[in-house]
């Protein structure tokens, strides 16, 4: 059978089932649902000039792309392609198809750096590096058992500090967006820092993410100014996932990531939801750390490839 590779048509239900059910299949510790693809392709900022490809063979998707530039990135223009085919349909030569097609994609965009995810196992990393990319930093995927696991008891907060939800700042996201840019700025990444300065993007990518689930999402307050949170991201059936913890520079060392992150677990369970997942940079120790303490177990691992293109 011959395998193309097209565009994804976001008009089509069959496509967006599709890719959402291999990267599933691929990655299954990553929360991705048709309505969260098509949200994507609707949404997503116009300078990523995000183009996700799928590669068919016989009228099945068996491959796909996430292909785009790293716009938030300052510096030379980079762009980012992670592939990922089904795990029963791999040697059929869609994976070098896909990669060909977003490099071409990104190279006429005028892309000097692109960057992939990759599994880290022996076939996935010859198969990057054979494409000329090299490994650069790693990533866990952590998995906590909600239904059967123990999570450790809910604390007060302290004097002066206040949980709240995501919800509860409907009306005026605005001290959200900025705590997520604080965060954001200092995640180590292979790409460099990220600036998150369009707050109507932010908006519209992040907070009203039909995977982003505010009530769930929880916020620790100090004096009125929010200085920690823990991002929850749903799927709408039983799977969480932690979008991000963190916690503001002038109210670090309080344990206040720790509170904020129990409290939304805690109320997670409660609604429900049975598996958690989190992602954690392997060098971001103090990270690990506390979500070792909550039960997590690493479930695989990701390395950033990089190619540089003359």
């Amino acid at each position: 059978m011959t395998v193309i590779v097209r565009e994804i048509r976001p008009d089509v239900r069959a496509d967006l089932e599709g890719f959402g059910a291999v990267r599933h299949s691929a990655l299954p510790f990553f929360l991705i649902t048709p309505d969260s693809v098509a949200y994507d392709l609707a949404h997503t900022h116009p300078d990523a000039r995000f183009r996700p490809l799928v590669a068919e063979e016989a009228g099945e998707i068996i491959g796909t792309a996430q292909v785009g530039l790293l716009h938030e990135n300052p510096g030379p223009l980079q762009g980012f392609v992670n592939v990922y085919v089904h795990p029963e349909r791999t040697r059929r030569g869609a994976g070098t198809l896909l990669v060909r097609a977003a490099e071409e994609y990104l190279t006429g965009l005028g892309a000097t750096r692109l960057l992939a995810w990759v599994l880290d196992g022996p076939g996935n990393r010859s198969f990057a590096e054979a494409h000329g990319y090299r490994a650069g930093r790693s990533a866990h995927f952590l998995r906590l058992d909600l239904a059967n696991g123990t999570l450790p008891l809910l604390q007060d907060p302290p004097p002066g500090v206040e949980l709240r939800t995501a919800a509860d700042f409907a009306d005026d996201p605005r001290p959200v967006f900025e705590l997520d840019a604080a965060t954001t700025a200092d995640e180590p990444s292979e790409a460099g820092s990220a600036e998150l300065t369009d707050y109507e993007a932010w908006l519209e990518e992040t907070w009203r993410h039909p995977l982003t689930d505010l009530e769930l999402t929880t916020i620790a307050v100090v004096d009125g100014r929010p200085a920690a949170f823990s991002a929850a991201h749903t799927d709408g059936g039983t799977r969480y996932s932690t979008g991000m913890t963190g916690t503001a520079r002038d109210f670090r060392g309080r344990g206040l990531a720790k509170l904020a992150k129990n409290d939304t677990l805690h109320r997670a369970r409660a609604a429900g939801y049975t598996e958690a997942f989190t992602g954690n940079d392997t060098g971001n120790e103090p990270m690990l750390a506390i979500n070792k303490w909550f039960g997590y177990e690493i479930c695989a691992t990701e390395v950033r490839y990089v190619r540089e293109l003359g």
